[in-house]
């Protein structure tokens, strides 16, 4: 028999479900702002309706507006944050709000920090000048790190930060040439896309193709910064050299050496904890292995430019000529303890032995330096 609301009960098939007219507006209408709990009465709660029966892939789709799909390619699918902002005016606002929460994270994260000694906040208040000049002009969009407003302010920042860098390090001065004005408009652009389109919300990610460009730009703003940053540590400890009369191949062997190869101990020492110690063991490697090829290829490439001379007579100090020694005898290490004795891997005990070589090798060239008399002294 045919029930009250006719056969079957009340109940329909999928497919008709999909067939009947979709109400846009009226109470019970896709387009209401109430939920429709708040529009239907308790009987009608209890009772499975329409909006039950019908599959989130309905005709309302095609409503959507074109520009979501912008929206939604800027969107990492598996983000938690918020959808992208609905208008130029709430993305601008929505921006600045989150420039400041991050701004006040920063400062409570220095000034308010419990586990932090008095030193070390002093230190780091005073080091907090650089570090938000820093975050304003590398863009780093990766998870964790990731702030929607920072990211389009360091975007439209970058160039003004290149034009100094290079002004400052190679005397070249791009500001107010039309190269500038050019990356100038681009990165802009590109930061107004980002405010406007990027998710934004806490646990908020971008996409893998917007983060991928994004961050490899990022990542040649902070070689910069790495680069100036380097250079102007390796002048100080060279002035402090020359004020204590200490001999240029001893600066070369202690001061400069350790301050060029600080950031790279710290970044292999941080992948060793985190398990990567391949990782670790490659870079110790493959960065000196790098400067000197590329550092002595680039450099007598610009001195011959420079001076237009083909050759050039190089005279090795006897404090490098030892050096080669040491080195082969650290490699020797390596392959006895890691193939002999570790069965392919290098056990704790090589790191002793490493330690030993280099305190050899700095009292050689101390001695080569002060009873021998380097022509260097």
């Amino acid at each position: 028999d045919a029930g009250p609301d006719g056969w079957g009960g009340g109940v329909e098939s999928q497919e008709l479900a999909q067939d009947r007219p979709i109400l846009l507006h009226g109470t019970h209408g896709i387009l209401n702002s109430k939920s429709p709990e708040e529009t239907q009465s308790p009987q009608q709660q209890q009772q499975p309706t329409q909006g039950d029966v019908l599959s989130d892939e309905t005709a309302y789709s095609m409503l959507e507006d074109a520009g979501h799909a912008m929206d939604r390619s800027c969107v990492n699918d598996e983000s938690p944050g918020a959808a992208p902002s609905a208008s130029w005016y709430q993305a601008l606002e929505t921006a600045h709000q989150e420039l400041q929460q991050h701004a006040n994270d920063v400062w409570e994260d220095v000034a308010y920090n419990g586990d932090l000694d008095i030193v070390t906040k002093c230190l780091l208040i005073l080091e907090l000048p650089f570090v938000l000049f820093r975050k304003i002009t590398v863009c780093i969009p990766c998870e964790g790190f990731y702030v929607r407003g920072l990211i389009g302010l360091s975007m439209a920042l970058s160039p003004l930060w290149m034009a100094l860098y290079l002004w400052y390090s190679n005397d070249f001065m791009i500001l107010g040439s039309l190269f500038f004005w050019i990356y100038f408009g681009v990165c802009f652009v590109t930061a107004l896309a980002l405010i406007r389109y990027a998710p934004g919300g806490d646990g908020a990610n971008l996409s893998l193709w917007v983060s991928t460009p994004v961050a490899l730009y990022g990542f040649v703003i902070a070689a910069t910064w790495i680069d100036l940053v380097a250079d102007s540590l390796v002048q100080l400890l060279d002035f402090i050299g020359i004020v204590l009369r200490i001999p240029g191949p001893i600066v070369g062997l202690t001061i400069l050496a350790w301050g060029n190869s600080m950031a790279d101990l710290s970044a292999d020492i941080t992948m060793a904890r985190k398990g990567l110690a391949n990782m670790a063991m490659t870079a110790c490697f493959a960065g000196p292995f790098f400067n000197i090829l590329v550092g002595l290829g680039l450099g007598f490439a610009a001195l011959e430019r420079k001076t237009g001379q083909v050759e050039r007579e190089v005279h090795l100090q006897p404090s490098i000529s030892v050096g080669f020694w040491y080195l082969a005898a650290n490699s020797v290490a390596i392959l006895i303890t890691g193939v002999c004795m570790g069965n392919g891997k290098i056990p704790k005990k090589y790191g002793y032995i490493a330690l030993t070589l280099y305190l050899a090798y700095l009292a050689h060239s101390f001695a080569l330096q002060y009873l021998w008399k380097n022509d260097d002294e």
